[in-house]
């Protein structure tokens, strides 16, 4: 898999994993404070693609990771 695609996963689950936990209707909620979390994931996304700075594609990068560019198709 490629950073790219590793990104979208990771901000995808952060998402969905927050609203479980704080949105009011479901079935594990355990604080609404949760839904600061979710507001931090889009907060990121949205610098991200202002500035082109990501924190986890430097984590990627460190640990190996290739972006799409870099594989082969």
């Amino acid at each position: 898999m490629t950073i790219e695609r590793y990104v979208r996963l990771f901000a995808g689950s952060f998402v969905l994993l927050s609203l479980a936990l704080g949105a009011p209707g479901s079935p594990v909620l355990v604080s609404t404070h949760w839904l600061w979390f979710t507001a931090f994931v889009g907060a990121n996304l949205l610098q991200s693609s202002l500035t082109g700075f990501c924190p986890l594609v430097n984590i990627l990068q460190a640990v190996g990771v290739k972006r799409a560019a870099e594989v082969d198709p």
